[in-house]
């Protein structure tokens, strides 16, 4: 998939969130940074498109939001609404939690994103080496490679 165009705007935009996060944010930040969560690499604040996604792992495509009081408004949830259809025509899908989850139940709301990210998850193929052998797997790589040798 292409990738979209960020204009200046969303990118100052979002060093100006990275500054700025919230409590909430920071302490999730602290457990999703530097690859901490299952070898899964997060960015924060990440523009995509005309939005700006709180966290996200790539290589799973799962977004993560945080969302705090301002989300109970009618006119914010649409508005989520066409922001998560949005990254779901791209592929992502988009996991919400509460800043209160966070600020209360921080190991639940972290196990939650490890679940998703392991549904998310692409399924990695390992192809097999030349000779049709796969030194990764247990499987013998000719059929007589399960005879022991006699002397």
């Amino acid at each position: 998939m292409p990738h979209d165009e960020v204009s200046r705007q969303q990118r100052t935009r979002a060093k100006r969130l990275r500054r700025g996060m919230t409590r909430a944010e920071t302490l999730l930040w602290r457990y999703l940074k530097a690859d901490r969560l299952a070898g899964l690499a997060f960015r924060r604040q990440t523009p995509m498109g005309h939005y700006i996604a709180d966290f996200v792992a790539h290589s799973c495509k799962l977004i993560v939001e945080l969302d705090g009081e301002s989300h109970d408004f009618e006119e914010r949830i649409r508005h989520d609404e066409r922001r998560d259809q949005w990254f779901a025509s791209r592929g992502y899908r988009v996991l919400r939690s509460t800043n209160d989850d966070v600020m209360k139940n921080l190991e639940g709301v972290v196990l939650s994103i490890l679940e998703a990210a392991e549904q998310a998850a692409p399924l990695s193929l390992t192809l097999p080496r030349k000779g049709g052998g796969n030194p990764s797997s247990d499987a013998p790589l000719t059929p007589d490679a399960d005879r022991a040798e006699e002397p």
